[in-house]
């Protein structure tokens, strides 16, 4: 019941920040352009709680945080004392109207580039992409990778970190063409470069982990299997095992490492397995029920422990600090990154070359920022941006019903001299609310496969 609540949480949480950014921005511009806003709402339907203030704007929060708006002085909604005509949105100039519907998003761009300025500030802390291993027969093999090599570009775009692969990754799924990698073999800092070729690279693939599909396996140390903490009520605790047990055999099987133990305990969900341990030298065996778990519509065996923790070496750990200047042009170069991948990764999606089984909705959303959340102020703010970025871009697409159905229409107005017709205006707002439902219903369509 807590998780629920935390989710739930979570989300009215994370899509209350990012929407109260992007209807600040139409109320922040139409008041600079002297529009009479009436109301500000994060939320929609019956509001939980509202507020008049003294400047007249009722300010007020929504039953369903999934969205929000700006109600504005408008005479084709209600009629609109003389004296006040001039504030109304309809008699504003088309390029008012093309800047009030625009902020918004814009809005949303200014979010991410300030939550990244904060991240570069900070400094940037992750591993190296250092190679553990490369599978026979797989695209990094063609390509010439080897282990102990350190992957530092791909396609030329740097890569400091295995998130940094992960995304320059991201960014040529489903495509076809070369992919070029550059690498050195630590300490030495001789660059190598070397290509392989894309054909359709996972077109159409959903949920899969790319620095694995390509043929890697990132570089670990070695974790003993020794347990540094008990989950509360689970396999292990009830079984009587204890912190500092190591673990060295599965029913006979010889146990190496840390890793080796969980991927036997994954495949033996439901089941009894005898567990031979040490424990303070002496030799012990232990039955043990291993629990079933369902994540992201697999099932899987859980032991409930964790492992004493592990420091990668020093020289794997990759720092970046930047001043500010730097850490500005840092962030204004990732949003934009992220500005051309969301456009990007829509083109392909209609092409096929990306399943739209990877289109989210509320749960996914939710269920993220409760796990980036779980990880740190830093990864949750992180999400933050690219889901910010993500509704920039969404909301800007020249659909009615949309910002950019707006700024369509009110651009047409002003390169003809007159208004879209009504009843133009009227069908494309019925065709661009069937569309955005349409995706709505089918993103938490996924959502719902996803929890089966």
């Amino acid at each position: 019941m807590f998780d629920i609540i935390q989710t739930v949480f979570m989300l009215a949480v994370t899509l209350g920040i990012v929407v109260t950014v992007n209807e600040f921005g139409h109320f922040w511009v139409a008041r600079r352009c002297g529009v009479k806003v009436l109301k500000f709402s994060v939320g929609f339907g019956r509001s939980v709680w509202s507020r008049q203030a003294q400047d007249g704007v009722e300010y007020a929060i929504g039953v369903l945080p999934l969205g929000g708006y700006v109600k504005m002085l408008d005479e084709r909604e209600a009629p609109v004392d003389a004296d006040l005509k001039a504030q109304a949105f309809n008699n504003k100039s088309p390029a008012q109207r093309i800047a009030i519907a625009a902020a918004g998003p814009m809005f949303n761009f200014i979010l991410a580039i300030i939550v990244y300025f904060v991240l570069f500030l900070a400094g940037e802390r992750g591993l190296a992409p250092v190679i553990g291993s490369v599978e026979p027969g797989s695209i990094a093999e063609m390509a010439g990778l080897e282990s102990d090599q350190e992957i530092v570009a791909i396609d030329g775009q740097k890569t400091l970190t295995w998130q940094a692969v992960n995304f320059a990754l991201l960014e040529r799924l489903g495509d076809s063409g070369t992919i070029e990698f550059s690498v050195i073999y630590p300490p030495s800092q001789q660059v190598y470069s070397s290509q392989a070729n894309l054909d359709r690279w996972l077109a159409g693939a959903e949920d899969v982990d790319l620095i694995r599909e390509l043929g890697i396996e990132p570089y670990r140390p070695v974790i003993p299997a020794i347990i540094g903490g008990l989950a509360d009520d689970g396999a292990a605790m009830k079984a009587g095992l204890q912190v500092g047990d190591e673990f060295v055999s599965i029913d006979g099987s010889t146990i190496s490492d840390w890793m080796a133990l969980v991927e036997e305990v994954k495949r033996s969900a439901g089941q009894e397995r005898w567990l031979g341990i040490l424990r303070d030298g002496l030799p012990l065996t232990v039955a043990v029920q291993i629990e079933a778990a369902v994540v992201d519509g697999d099932t899987i065996g859980r032991l409930g422990v964790y492992p004493a923790a592990v420091e990668f070496p020093v020289d794997m750990v990759r720092y970046l600090e930047r001043g500010p200047i730097e850490s500005l042009a840092a962030a204004l170069e990732r949003t934009g990154a992220l500005v051309v991948f969301t456009l990007d990764s829509m083109k392909k999606m209609v092409e096929g070359l990306i399943s739209p089984k990877n289109l989210s909705g509320p749960i996914t959303i939710a269920k993220v920022a409760t796990a980036t959340a779980e990880r740190g102020w830093a990864s949750y703010f992180e999400f933050i941006a690219l889901l910010s970025v993500s509704l920039g871009v969404l909301n800007l697409l020249p659909i009615p019903v949309l910002d950019g159905g707006h700024i369509l229409y009110y651009a047409i107005e002003w390169i003809a001299g007159r208004p879209v017709p009504e009843r133009v205006q009227i069908m494309g707002y019925q065709i661009g609310l069937f569309l955005v439902t349409c995706l709505m219903v089918f993103a938490l369509y996924n959502d719902v496969a996803r929890l089966g």
